[in-house]
C-alpha cells in the first residue's frame, strides 16, 4: 500500500509540477518556472524510499511531505500565498518543526532497537527531536539563503527578522513534538 501511494503521488505531483514548468517557461515567468523546476524535484525524492527494503514512514509521515510540498512550491511561491499572506510562511515553519520531529520519532523506533529504548532517557529523545528540527530549520534558512542569491531573489524578504522567525518557529514546532517524546516515551 505504502509503495503505491509513493508511486501515484510522485507522479501526479511530477506532472503536476513539469505542466507548471512548461506553462511559466513559455510564459517567461523565470521566478515561477525555476520554483515548478524544484517542485519536480521534490516531488521525486521520496521515490528513493521504494529502494529501502523496509520502509519506515508511515502513510500519514507519506501525505504530510506532500501537503508541504504543495504548499510551499505551488501556494506559497507560484500561487503568491508567501507575498499576499504574511502568516504563510511562519505557518509552514511551524509545520515543518513539527513534520522533521515526527520523523525523528519514526527514524529513532527504526535505528534503536525496541530492547534498548527501555533504558535510552527521555531527555536523550527529546534531544534528538529537537535538534533535528532546529538542524531542518537551519538547512531551510541556507537553502533560501542560496536560492536568493542566485536564483529567485524573494525567499527572504524580510531578511534578518525573517529567518530569525523562521528558525524560532521551526525549531518550536520540534520543541512541541519533543515535550510529546518526553511524555509518552514508552510509546514512542
Amino acid at each position: 500500500m505504502k509503495r503505491k501511494l509513493i508511486i501515484i503521488l510522485s507522479i501526479v505531483f511530477i506532472l503536476f509540477m513539469a505542466a507548471l514548468f512548461c506553462f511559466y517557461l513559455i510564459k517567461g515567468d523565470s521566478s515561477r518556472w525555476q520554483v515548478a523546476l524544484g517542485g519536480i524535484f521534490v516531488s521525486a525524492l521520496p521515490l528513493c524510499l521504494l529502494f529501502l527494503k523496509n520502509n519506515p514512514f508511515n502513510i500519514p509521515t507519506i501525505l504530510g511531505y506532500y501537503v508541504f510540498v504543495f504548499c510551499t512550491t505551488y501556494l506559497g511561491s507560484i500561487a503568491n500565498f508567501y507575498l499576499d499572506h504574511k502568516w504563510w510562511d511562519t505557518t509552514l515553519h511551524f509545520y515543518k518543526g513539527v513534520f522533521i520531529g515526527s520523523v525523528a520519532i519514526t527514524l529513532y523506533k527504526s535505528f534503536i532497537p525496541q530492547q534498548v529504548r527501555k533504558n535510552v532517557s527521555r531527555w536523550i529523545v527529546f534531544l534528538f527531536v529537537v535538534s533535528l528540527a532546529a538542524v531542518a530549520s537551519v538547512l531551510w534558512e541556507i537553502y533560501e539563503f542560496v536560492g536568493d542569491l542566485y536564483f529567485t531573489h524573494t525567499m527572504q524578504l524580510g531578511g534578518n527578522k525573517d529567518t530569525m522567525i523562521d528558525l524560532i518557529t521551526g525549531t518550536a514546532g520540534g520543541l512541541l513534538v519533543g515535550v510529546y517524546a518526553v511524555i509518552r516515551k514508552e510509546k514512542v
